[in-house]
């Protein structure tokens, strides 16, 4: 080697903040999203890669030889989270995963559905050459699986075999402890010690939570769960969910409590609840509750609302059939999602069915005739309101002369289990679809090329998680978003509002959490919520939550005592602060006795405030740390408005020790000394509450001494009181759990 030459050792990348590893981005994970999105930019194409090595890099690493990983990834509804796991599942398989095992559906129609598009997206039988894949659905425990499974295994475990030449066993299977009982024998049956292996979970919050936690006992399908991952000593457990409240407050040591999250991005195109729900709405029709049938008010005719609706679909069909159907003009579809009685799926299929024989027949009639022209009439009318959201829209002529086409172009379908089983849209049938149908199509079922939807139901229970699994109007459809229209109940329109704005703050926590690499059990479990809303169901839930919203009011924590390394951790934090404040006695009180004469800084800034003495300031009540979680939510989200918001300190009574009782739990009966009265009317004290300001947020810092009976049980407490004026109220809901105070 000649002087001054070096050898360079390349180094490997720095893992991410939270990963494990750092997975290679192989060629089939390239393929498969290269493929997917032929159309898409360069960018699209990496991010999604990009996501995926994420997602990935937090499973155990694959030459490990034991461990197990939870992890959350949370997307918007009907946003890519199926290309997002197929992805992340191609690229396990890149790194040496053996094992892939998908949980998805909770009815034959639904694994089905996953099944199929999983063999299309992996192009499990065009491949020529060897198999990548080893394709099996709801496998039985028989010599016959055992054998060709552990032969399949055994591959990568032969260094004669090239990895292109091996091939990752695949198993899909249904979300029911019945047919998870019968895998988990299989997988009892097979070796699986050093074994890399992926478990999805999809729609992770439905069905695979204890739904007996509050019994202590564990349900059926959640069991099954575990013992399936107790089966595999090398995997990781990825829940995906667009809803994912319950798994985030089920009891962080639960098995399925997820340790690590990622939020994904959606790709471009897509629609979700702010493009609907925001602004001036022009995409939203309320029906009236007057033409809502229901058993106060039945209905014999179809409501105008629903006639409306059908219009302005048979219009976008119509234009649709202008353009010519194409990847970027794909079929046209509408729902009606009446309430879960099949019943009433099945009076709306009558008046749909109905309307559209006596609509074809009339538009049959010569061009004179007077009942024709009301009928184009009301057409035009609903034209001319999409007009005002489609850009380049065809000449109502143009559209009324296809509309004879447009009808013979569309399938009416009942979506429900009426017949016994849920039918299965074979959507190559038709360009124009109208579904009609309840449950069957709230979670999980993807409606192609939705542009009108017909909801005439409330929110239900108000759980967040259900009222935002029926959004199956969203999705990637920018180009053609000017045609959707939804028609909703003022609640169930009031819901998705709230809702909308509940998302964005959890998500924004989420990321959060995901870009400082923390585990998530780490996270403080709050978020804004509207009151009419819950976050999910609670049958799901060991600890319960509480709601709050802090309005002209204040807060302090009720346990004054606590272990000795909280109360000098808070000493610090307080003497820390107040040598940094510029505090001035308040003349008001400067002829007060000590324990009545305070000190105060107004102007300063509450994000330095929060930063400095909030945050770090720590209580030991659950009640207390509930609280306050919610009142800092409320603190974040006024600074999200306004970052130059100021708020007022108090230093009450810094030349008296203060001294309060507290019972035998640490709590005090109350922290506010009260006013004083004059025996001439008035008061010469006003009392401690009375020091804020009233529409600027107050912080007051106590110094107590605590006794319990007459014996002094500590000295020196930091005690905080904080209030919140009425402009900066929010709904907020707050869950703390005990395994955060280790």
């Amino acid at each position: 080697m000649s002087s001054g030459s070096a050898v360079v050792t390349p180094l490997d990348p720095p893992r991410q903040p939270g990963a494990n590893w750092n997975p290679h981005i192989g060629e089939e994970a390239r393929e498969l999203v290269f493929r997917k999105l032929a159309h898409e930019s360069q960018d699209a194409k990496d991010a999604v890669l990009s996501s995926a090595a994420s997602i990935l890099s937090k499973a155990v690493d694959p030459q490990a030889d034991s461990g197990s990983e939870t992890g959350l990834v949370v997307g918007y509804v009907q946003s890519g989270k199926t290309l997002s796991f197929t992805t992340v599942m191609a690229l396990a398989r890149d790194n040496g995963f053996q094992l892939v095992i998908v949980v998805a559906g909770i009815s034959k129609l639904l694994l089905k559905q996953s099944t199929d598009r999983l063999r299309k997206d992996l192009q499990i039988e065009e491949i020529e050459g060897s198999l990548q894949w080893k394709l099996y659905t709801n496998p039985a425990d028989n010599e016959t699986n055992r054998r060709h499974i552990q032969q399949t295994l055994a591959e990568w475990s032969d260094p004669d075999v090239a990895q292109s030449e091996r091939a990752t066993v695949l198993i899909t299977v249904m979300k029911n402890h019945s047919w998870l009982r019968k895998l988990l024998g299989l997988l009892r049956h097979l070796d699986l010690s050093g074994v890399p292996t992926l478990i999805i979970d999809d729609e992770a919050d439905q069905a695979s939570l204890n739904t007996l936690v509050r019994q202590q006992r564990q349900s059926p399908t959640y069991q099954r769960l575990l013992d399936v991952r107790d089966a595999i000593p090398h995997h990781t457990f990825l829940q995906y969910t667009a809803t994912p409240q319950a798994p985030l407050l089920i009891n962080i040591i639960d098995a399925l409590s997820p340790g690590f999250v990622e939020v994904l991005e959606p790709g471009t195109g897509y629609v979700g609840g702010q493009a609907f729900f925001s602004g001036n709405m022009p995409l939203i029709r309320v029906i009236d509750p007057l033409d809502i049938s229901t058993d106060d008010n039945p209905l014999t005719d179809p409501p105008e609302p629903l006639c409306e609706a059908l219009r302005v679909f048979l219009l976008g069909v119509a234009a649709g059939l202008v353009e010519g159907q194409s990847a970027r003009n794909p079929r046209r579809s509408m729902l009606v999602h009446p309430s879960q009685r099949t019943d009433s799926h099945a009076e709306y299929w009558r008046w749909i069915s109905a309307m559209f024989d006596d609509w074809q027949r009339v538009l049959e009639l010569p061009d004179g005739d007077a009942d024709k022209q009301d009928l184009l009439d009301e057409f035009r009318r609903d034209y001319g309101e999409l007009t005002d959201t489609v850009d380049g829209l065809p000449s109502f002529d143009d559209l009324a002369r296809r509309l004879p086409r447009a009808f013979r172009k569309t399938k009416i379908e009942q979506v429900n289990a009426r017949a016994g089983q849920t039918p299965e849209i074979d959507w190559s049938q038709s360009y124009g679809w109208i579904l009609v149908g309840g449950q069957a199509m709230d979670r999980g079922f993807t409606v192609e090329g939705l542009t009108v939807t017909y909801m005439p139901r409330g929110p239900g229970m108000g759980n967040a998680d259900t009222v935002q699994q029926r959004g199956r109007f969203f999705g990637y459809k920018q180009r053609y978003l000017g045609f959707c229209r939804i028609y909703l109940e003022q609640d169930a329109l009031n819901a998705f509002e709230d809702y909308v704005a509940h998302e964005e703050d959890m998500r924004r926590q989420l990321q959060d959490v995901q870009r400082s690499g923390q585990p998530l059990s780490a996270w403080k479990r709050a978020f804004v919520l509207s009151p009419d809303l819950q976050a999910c169901r609670r049958n799901v839930i060991n600890y319960d939550y509480v709601r709050g919203n802090y309005s002209d009011q204040w807060f302090y924590p009720g346990v004054a005592e606590a272990p000795e390394e909280v109360l000098d951790a808070n000493r610090a934090t307080t003497a820390q602060f107040l040598a940094g404040v510029p505090l001035t006695a308040d003349p008001d009180l400067a002829g007060r006795e000590p324990a009545q004469r305070h000190k105060v800084a107004r102007g300063l800034s509450l994000a330095q405030v929060v930063s400095d003495l909030i945050v770090p300031f720590r209580v030991t009540g659950a009640s207390d740390s509930r609280n306050l979680v919610g009142l800092m939510l409320q603190l974040s989200k006024a600074l999200e408005d306004n970052g130059d918001e100021q708020c007022t300190i108090y230093h009450v009574s810094p030349e008296f020790a203060r001294s309060r009782a507290i019972d035998a739990n640490g709590k005090i009966n109350e922290l506010f000394q009260g006013a004083t009265r004059l025996a001439s009317g008035g008061y010469s004290y006003p009392g401690d509450a009375a020091f804020r300001d009233d529409d600027t947020v107050t912080i007051q810092l106590h110094t107590l001494q605590l006794r319990r009976g007459d014996t002094v049980v500590v000295e020196n407490v930091p005690i905080i009181a904080i209030w919140i004026p009425r402009r900066l109220e929010v709904d907020w809901v707050s869950q703390h759990q005990r395994e955060q105070d280790d």
